[in-house]
């Protein structure tokens, strides 16, 4: 799962997959495929209830569940600006429940679950606007710094 790759996700109830069931049973919508796409600036996942999301790289970018980006408490979330232009560089798998996203600003501590990848994709247009105005409010803007 590096770079520019199409992965197919598969869990069934008997023979290899049966471990992805066991971690799977929660019935929640499971990802049957990620794919980064050649400009590595989305990533493509499709659950297996029929919903594709769309997610575009600087959005997994500002929304990562890392400590760095999220603190330990809402209260510590970090508004990240200046990714418009980040690009994902790897995906890496994470046992059968998330896969790691290597950024190009070198970001990599973010464990993507499953389920935060539906969230994610499912609440995308209130998550962005929401991004939109904190960056506003902070007088921050998704441009990169210039570099000197």
């Amino acid at each position: 799962m590096r770079r520019g790759y199409v992965t197919t996700l598969e869990h069934d109830h008997a023979g290899a997959g049966a471990s992805m069931t066991g971690a799977h049973g929660s019935g929640a919508p499971w990802p049957t495929e990620i794919r980064l796409g050649k400009n590595r600036t989305v990533l493509t996942v499709v659950f297996d209830n029929g919903e594709s999301f769309e997610l575009p790289a600087e959005h997994l970018r500002v929304r990562s569940p890392s400590a760095e980006v999220q603190g330990h408490s809402p209260d510590e979330r970090k508004t990240v600006a200046g990714k418009k232009n980040v690009a994902i560089l790897e995906v890496l798998p994470i046992g059968n429940y998330a896969v790691r996203l290597v950024f190009d600003d070198m970001h990599s501590t973010g464990i993507y679950s499953w389920d935060y990848l539906l969230e994610l994709g499912r609440d995308r247009q209130r998550n962005w606007q929401d991004y939109l105005d904190e960056l506003a409010a902070k007088g921050l803007s998704r441009e990169p710094a210039a570099r000197h």
